[in-house]
Parts: structure tokens; C-alpha cells; sequence
């Protein structure tokens, strides 16, 4: 089984805002695949897909950003899925507009939905897709930075994460984790 969390806001006032990077993700795996996430509980939306014989689940909860956890949490107890099944994509403000990471573990690193994540979850063991949203070249709060649109000349790399990460969970479905790592990493 496989578990692909995109954190993000919910509503159409957040839809293109960097904080909504897990959501874009998400979407765009949905969309190449053909799936829809249509189904609404565990204070998410939600689909179950299957590849190669193997259960695949999209999750993107509708909590807001600072209470990801909650639905993961009930998510997670309803489809008995184990940690090490789970991939959360989320901003990362360390890493420029059109940078990945994965990573296997990690703190939440200022991050409050993986905060919320890791208080809900009890552990910091399940593996990461961190997509650079860089740092405000202004004076701003990171709450404004965060919640506002990418500028125009972050676009093209900001499809290009979007592009990368997309990729980097399809060769999950058929790969170590390890190995999508050392690929991945690479990259970006």
C-alpha cells in the first residue's frame, strides 16, 4: 500500500498559493492518472486507486494547514496504514522555487502541518517530498509569503518541481524508496 498526503489549504482564496504545493501535486498526479478525489471524509478528500496489484491513496486534508494531522491520523486508522507507507508533500521555504527533496524522516523543521503531523502520528518516521518555495526577497511575514502567489519568473520552475515530484511518486509505485531517492535527489 502506498499513502500520497499533499498538504496544503482548502478553498479557492488558497487554490494558487505556494503554502498549496502538496495540493498542486497531488492534482497533477490525480489528473496524468485519469483519478479523482471525490470522496470526502476523514476531513479530506480522498480516492483509492490501484497499480500493479498494489492499494494507492491520495489524500489531501481539508483541516487547513496547521491541523494536517487530525485527518491524516483518522485516515490512517480507518485504512490501517502502516508509517512507512506514507509520503507527505509539503513547501519548503529552505529550498529555491523549483528545488525537491525527499528525504525518509525528519522534524518538522518550522513547518506546522508536519507539526501537526508528527503530534498526531507520535513519530517523525514516514518519508517526505519537500518542494522549495524559497524566502521572501522583501520584507514579509512568511504567514504573507506563504499565502500569497508565486511570482512570474517562479513559475517555470515551479512546474518543473511540480513536473519532477509527480514522477518521483509514479516511480515509487515501482521502486524502493531508496532508489527513487538517490534518483530524485539528483535531479532537483
Amino acid at each position: 500500500m502506498k499513502c500520497i498526503v499533499g498538504l496544503g489549504n482548502p478553498g479557492r482564496k488558497y487554490e494558487k498559493t505556494r503554502h498549496n504545493i502538496g495540493f498542486m501535486i497531488v492534482d497533477e498526479l490525480a489528473k496524468r492518472n485519469d483519478w479523482t478525489l471525490e470522496q470526502k471524509k476523514f476531513k479530506g478528500l480522498f480516492t483509492i486507486e490501484h497499480i500493479n496489484g498494489e492499494k494507492v491513496l491520495l489524500l489531501k486534508p481539508q483541516t487547513y494547514m496547521n491541523l494536517s494531522g487530525d485527518s491524516l491520523r483518522l485516515f490512517m486508522d480507518y485504512f490501517e496504514i502502516e508509517e512507512d507507507d506514507i509520503l507527505v508533500i509539503y513547501d519548503d521555504l529552505d529550498l529555491p522555487p523549483g528545488r525537491m527533496r525527499l528525504r525518509q524522516k525528519g522534524g518538522h523543521g518550522g513547518h506546522n502541518g508536519i507539526r501537526s503531523i508528527i503530534d498526531q502520528l507520535g513519530t517523525k518516521g514516514f518519508k517526505r517530498l519537500r518542494v522549495g518555495v524559497g524566502r521572501p526577497s522583501v520584507p514579509m511575514s512568511v504567514v504573507d509569503y506563504v499565502l500569497g502567489t508565486f511570482d512570474k519568473d517562479q513559475q517555470e520552475h515551479v512546474q518543473e518541481a511540480i513536473n519532477q515530484s509527480v514522477k518521483a511518486c509514479e516511480t515509487w509505485f515501482e521502486q524502493p524508496f531508496a532508489e527513487v531517492m538517490n534518483t530524485y535527489n539528483v535531479k532537483s
